[in-house]
């Protein structure tokens, strides 16, 4: 891959990334609006993250939510690294969207039935994949 269009290709899977985090953002706050609805919580008890967890019974979307700021976080600042230093090739382009897959994958079981084992093998999958690619990353800056 060359120029632009390897930039590019390294910049798609940070916008599905970014997709899925938008996605789990508006289940969180259907499934909250909701569980507040019918449990007649006013908005302002619940201030605090003590009060949301002392009053709120389904976190699953809102524990995901904040799971998206942790791991992805490195993603993205590999994957703009990536594409400004041209570390772009089909096996880059691949883990990430490896990584993407595998977050969806985790996020997906989190939001839902969350079954801890599945979620922690896509989570260790996914975490496993970001630190190959950011070996390939180190390496080729260093092979430069």
């Amino acid at each position: 891959m060359t120029g632009a269009s390897s930039a590019t290709a390294m910049l798609w899977p940070a916008v599905a990334m970014a997709a899925l985090t938008f996605v789990v953002w508006f289940r969180l706050y259907h499934l909250r609006l909701g569980e507040m609805m019918r449990k007649r919580i006013h908005a302002q008890s619940l201030a605090g993250s003590a009060d949301s967890a002392r009053q709120l019974t389904d976190t699953r979307a809102s524990d995901n939510f904040r799971n998206l700021f942790e791991l992805p976080v490195l993603f993205y600042a590999g994957v703009l690294l990536a594409a400004q230093l041209g570390v772009v090739d089909a096996v880059t382009v691949a883990m990430a969207w490896a990584f993407v897959l595998l977050r969806a994958v985790h996020s997906a079981v989190q939001c839902s039935f969350n079954h801890v084992m599945t979620r922690f093998v896509a989570y260790l999958l996914a975490a496993l994949v970001l630190i190959a690619f950011w070996a390939r990353i180190a390496w080729s800056m260093a092979s430069a």
